[in-house]
């Protein structure tokens, strides 16, 4: 029985290790030259850092140059057919307003993908949104 119960914990370590392994974990800063919205709030231009955390590396903590937390972003995954070519930070614009879009990892193939926000939304109905790429580094 004990070398059952020794065998299911190494399995386990196993497979939580590989699941690890294939969570995106996420460590960039960014010089951002305008300001944008992130959810429903509007952050100032200047230096943040995005840092995954949570098990599948789905929420994503701002942090301002400071290192003060500017909140929490809760994204899906984005596949991408090839592997991305620089860390990159994808914004959406609306008229003169920026939205946080996408964020990829040089390297990977998958992504995080920041929901629309309502105010996005509202934004889509009356402009028509331009992609801005700003390139990233890992930090």
């Amino acid at each position: 029985m004990k070398k059952h119960v020794m065998t299911f914990i190494g399995a386990l370590s196993l497979l939580l290790a590989a699941g690890s392994a294939f969570a995106q974990t996420i460590n960039l800063k960014a010089g951002i030259p305008f300001d944008f919205v992130v959810n429903e709030t509007t952050l100032q231009a200047g230096e943040y850092q995005l840092v995954s955390s949570g098990i599948d590396g789905s929420v994503l903590l701002i942090r301002d140059a400071d290192g003060h937390g500017r909140g929490f972003i809760l994204t899906n995954s984005a596949e991408s057919g090839r592997p991305c070519d620089q860390t990159k930070l994808v914004f959406l614009r609306y008229g003169d307003q920026y939205f946080l879009s996408e964020i990829w990892r040089e390297g990977d193939t998958s992504g995080h993908q920041v929901p629309k926000s309502r105010r996005q939304t509202e934004m889509a109905q009356d402009f028509i949104s331009q992609q801005v790429l700003l390139m990233a580094q890992l930090k």
